[in-house]
């Protein structure tokens, strides 16, 4: 109940300040709804095939704050679904960002609960969010939040060449709860406006479990009216004893999206999963067969209804392949009306 009280609290003061503000405050308030109907046409588990219905997948309620021309600081809370089927809960709230930033040059320093070098070229590349995590994400071989120290910008005055390096708990934004830290890096290089190229390494080290580090390579092309991109990512996870041996997990995905009129887009994407990954049935709203390897295929159309309304009618298509003990698990496909929308 405290842990509710508190959110209240931070939500009602943020809701205040972004009333009082007036246009010299340097503060700013903001949010972004994702909520689907959904439809699992069919599924590996029968137990879910032709569950239907309504929920909000994200909620997102962001604070930030100029303090002045070097420092600013974000809080922004997240309320989502388990996504489980397997349970009917209220959404919970969770801090998604909570950091202090120092900018200095072209360079900014962040401490506290930020975004990891992971994700953040890829998502701003693949750009919909709304109708599925980025291919590491889903599939739950990194996070997108941590909580330590991070240091963003450029090489070079142009910002052909740019960083993001970050050393933290390796517990996403949770308490830590062990001796392991986590690396991370990526460098990217962008020859036009247009293109990029970035190659991305982490250690994670986990104390009392397996140490994992992962290696990423990623192109992209993004213009207003059409971008895509193609991503490859290794995972190993170390062996825990001299009896065991390494594990990997290999993944590549590719995406494009490309504009119709002003307010259509068509998006497709398709993701490989080279291995059987053990954490796939865990996966939130579209759980995978962990036994066997699987291509994953969405196609979307974004209606964008205003300027910060879409309706993304989608499906989601997973096409197994055969396990060891030589069964191919049922092929899942999901169907969802999504709803996407800003405020600020």
């Amino acid at each position: 109940m405290k842990k509710y009280l508190i959110i209240i609290l931070l939500c009602s003061s943020a809701l205040i300040m972004a009333q009082n503000n007036d246009v010299d405050s340097n503060g700013k308030f903001s949010g972004e709804m994702i909520g689907d109907y959904y439809h699992n046409i069919d599924n590996h588990d029968a137990a879910i095939k032709d569950q239907n219905g309504f929920w909000f997948r994200r909620i997102y309620f962001a604070y930030d704050y100029k303090i002045d021309s070097d420092f600013s600081t974000r809080l922004r809370l997240e309320m989502s679904n388990e996504g489980k089927y397997s349970s009917s809960l209220a959404m919970t709230p969770v801090v998604k960002d909570a950091y202090l930033a120092y900018k200095f040059g072209k360079q900014k320093a962040y401490l506290g609960i930020s975004a990891t070098p992971t994700f953040g070229v890829i998502e701003s590349v693949w750009g919909y969010r709304a109708i599925e995590k980025n291919a590491l994400d889903l599939q739950k071989m990194a996070s997108s939040r941590d909580f330590g120290l991070s240091l963003k910008g450029q090489f070079d005055s142009e910002g052909q060449l740019q960083y993001h390096a970050m050393i933290a708990n390796g517990a996403s934004n949770k308490e830590e709860m062990d001796k392991g830290k986590s690396i991370m890096a990526s460098v990217a290089f962008w020859p036009t406006n247009e293109i990029v190229f970035e190659v991305y390494g982490d250690y994670v080290g986990n104390s009392g479990k397996s140490d994992t580090y992962i290696n990423q390579a990623f192109v992209g092309y993004k213009t207003k009216d059409l971008h895509g991109g193609l991503q490859f990512a290794r995972q190993t996870i170390l062996a825990a004893d001299d009896n065991s041996s390494d594990a990997n997990l290999n993944i590549l995905s590719a995406f494009m999206s490309g504009s119709l009129s002003e307010s259509v887009k068509l998006i497709g994407r398709v993701d490989k999963m080279f291995d059987v990954n053990p954490s796939g049935n865990k996966v939130a709203y579209t759980p995978f067969d962990n036994s066997a390897s699987f291509t994953e295929f969405i196609v979307a159309v974004d209606y964008k209804v205003a300027k910060d309304v879409s309706i993304i009618p989608n499906v989601e298509f997973v096409k197994y392949d055969e396990n060891n003990n030589g069964v191919t698990p049922t092929n899942d496909i999901y169907g969802k009306l999504t709803v996407h929308w800003k405020f600020k």
